[in-house]
């Protein structure tokens, strides 16, 4: 029997794929808040994502009138994580493109396959060069300089400091209530102060490293400008 698929949807990602960088990527995403759809042809697989994802399709075929009846054209991004069948992975990019999703990016297992991604008009990720943290982060905005991933959960994180928390003390920053462990206080490309004091002062080209979920670093970026602000808007006793 056909399946049928909702019209009209709206997700801010799309990963077409679930191996070990597609179920990372679409974890890491989802547990910061994004929408997020998958597609796979593995029943297995999808299980493991649909608590989290907001739709979770299985495919047999991905041809552009089952990646169409998805809903996938509603999507701001699509992310194609097939990486060791080069044929299926340039016909569903191109196939993607075609559907006129905004941004199309592909997995490449080569240098070859990553230029002619690049050539059908896709952006190339190479997972030996690139983590799926890494990958969020730079999807979800993240103003992290650099990410580490430790394992599914963990990572360490080197968050620039922001004009807004510029003459702020470190302890304002209030990192225990996002989970968030300090890890140094860069104070110059070559000067880290792993024990800094609480007291110490952020200036403008300072950057922060911390150790936590993916999450909870995205939340404390997310939120401590705004919990800064509020601070101050609060009227004396």
């Amino acid at each position: 029997m056909k399946q049928k698929f909702k019209q009209k949807r709206r997700a801010g990602f799309a990963i077409i794929g679930l191996g070990r960088f597609g179920l990372a990527l679409a974890k890491t995403l989802a547990e910061s808040g994004a929408q997020v759809m998958v597609i796979d042809s593995d029943e297995n697989k999808l299980r493991q994502v649909r608590a989290y994802a907001q739709d979770a399709f299985r495919l047999g075929k991905l041809t552009k009138e089952a990646l169409e009846d998805t809903g996938i054209a509603e999507c701001d991004t699509a992310i194609v994580c097939i990486g060791e069948r080069i044929d299926v992975s340039l016909l569903t990019t191109l196939n993607v493109l075609n559907l006129g999703v905004p941004r199309v990016i592909a997995k490449a297992d080569s240098i070859e396959h990553g230029i002619i991604l690049e050539r059908i008009g896709a952006e190339v990720v190479r997972p030996e060069l690139e983590t799926a943290t890494r990958l969020a982060a730079v999807l979800l905005g993240s103003a992290a300089l650099d990410m580490m991933r430790l394992n599914d959960d963990y990572v360490i994180s080197e968050i620039k400091v922001s004009p807004q928390i510029c003459g702020k003390a470190l302890e304002e920053l209030c990192l225990e209530k996002y989970n968030l462990h300090l890890i140094a206080l860069e104070k110059e490309p070559d000067k880290l102060l792993p024990q800094a004091s609480p007291e110490e002062i952020l200036e403008e080209h300072d950057a922060i490293v911390v150790l936590g979920k993916f999450s909870d670093a995205d939340r404390f970026e997310r939120n401590v400008m705004q919990s800064i602000k509020n601070k101050e808007a609060q009227p004396t006793k």
